[in-house]
């Protein structure tokens, strides 16, 4: 078998049945593309439903001749197949083989196999796009909070050379696209359709600088539609394919937040940027938190990047407050301050007696506090300053 024959043959096997497919992808495995592919076409599918759906596929077409106007179309677009033989295929996204969701049922759930090839347009490799990269996702009818703080994290994220990876969709995932854009970083769409019809259209003039200075990326060929059950089976990709997921918003039932529960699964960073406890597209967001301890609660880029990044290197500085002058004292000049009267003017010895220290105590935790600006000595003895001065770099 040659290469072409194992291209023509992934195209045609992810025509017949959906990617994903776990039986399609063992018997790849176990008997090559253009094997699996013959057994498919003699009627040899290992269970009835994958059987029914190659004979459904095949009443309307021949796969071969499918697959082979596949690779034409794309040709006349300048997009590519990226198969696994190929030097640009993201290793990454063959974890796929053991991700495992608990109590899963639902097909889109169980059905999570690597993909078997890719449509890309954009000049960029693959592999390298998503070799240092984080995914940005949530809601599509995003709060202006949420389009203000994806939009903040693709441009953080691709000023600090890391690719943005997300879904294409309104919201959210556009906001995180144009963020990154903005910041002439890289950024990846990986859509649930053919790379010649993104969805939605809506965002055609998004998809197009994409295409141009990033990554359009789709496992179904060109010219297939945006199928709902799709999107569901496209986040698997995004979730893998990355370092870790950042979720922006999402509603009580999204799509986003399954996304995330397969990073959780993969051993991907899971992160979650919390929102008005009011909002219902914050609903999710904190459900995710609530119900999974490894996911990570993030407010910024350098939560992200401390997440992701590497260790040791890349840690987020602790929040802190405006320093003021009064952080700068220790115990017993605190003491001094806090006795001193609200009004007027007090001596020393006074002072020392109602602080609880020494007048030596007294009159050098006083000299600090003139010279942070706090009191001021006057001839009747120590006063509060009415306006205290900014602190010094380090205290004495």
């Amino acid at each position: 078998m040659n290469g072409d024959d194992d291209r023509l043959a992934r195209v045609a096997l992810t025509w017949l049945a959906e990617p994903g497919t776990r039986s399609v992808h063992r018997l790849v495995d176990e008997l090559g593309a253009a094997g699996a592919l013959d057994l498919l076409l003699r009627g040899g599918a290992p269970d009835d439903r994958l059987r029914a759906a190659v004979a459904a596929r095949c009443r309307d077409g021949d796969a071969r001749a499918v697959a082979a106007d596949a690779l034409a179309r794309a040709q006349r677009l300048g997009a590519r197949l990226v198969t696994p033989g190929d030097g640009e295929w993201p290793v990454t996204v063959e974890h796929l083989r053991r991700l495992a969701l608990p109590g899963a049922t639902r097909r889109v759930d169980v059905e999570t196999a690597p993909p078997l090839c890719f449509w890309v347009r954009g000049g960029w490799p693959l592999g390298d796009a998503l070799d240092r990269a984080v995914s940005v996702v949530g809601a599509r009818a995003a709060t202006p909070y949420g389009v203000h703080v994806a939009t903040e994290l693709g441009y953080g994220l691709a000023d600090r050379d890391w690719t943005v990876v997300s879904g294409g969709a309104f919201g959210i995932d556009a906001a995180a696209h144009r963020g990154a854009l903005n910041a002439g970083g890289l950024t990846v769409a990986v859509l649930a359709c053919g790379i010649d019809r993104p969805y939605p259209m809506g965002n055609t003039a998004l998809f197009d600088r994409i295409g141009e200075t990033g990554l359009l990326v789709s496992e179904w060929p060109p010219g297939s539609e945006p199928l709902r059950p799709r999107f569901l089976i496209r986040n698997r990709v995004i979730a893998v394919a990355t370092r870790g997921t950042v979720l922006v918003e999402a509603s009580a039932r999204s799509g986003a937040t399954q996304t995330v529960n397969r990073a959780l699964a993969a051993g991907r960073r899971a992160m979650v940027v919390p929102g008005p406890v009011t909002s219902a597209m914050s609903v999710g967001a904190h459900e995710l938190l609530r119900e999974h301890p490894s996911a990570r609660l993030v407010t910024g880029v350098a939560h992200v990047l401390e997440e992701v990044g590497r260790i040791g290197a890349d840690l987020a500085p602790p929040a802190r407050a405006p320093q003021r002058p009064r952080d700068l004292l220790d115990d017993e000049a605190t003491q001094v301050l806090e006795s001193m009267p609200r009004r007027g003017a007090v001596g020393v010895d006074r002072l020392a007696a109602r602080a609880g220290v020494d007048v030596r105590t007294a009159l050098r935790k006083l000299s600090l506090l003139e010279e942070l600006g706090l009191v001021r000595r006057r001839d009747d003895g120590y006063a509060l300053a009415t306006s205290p001065a900014r602190a010094p770099a380090s205290p004495r």
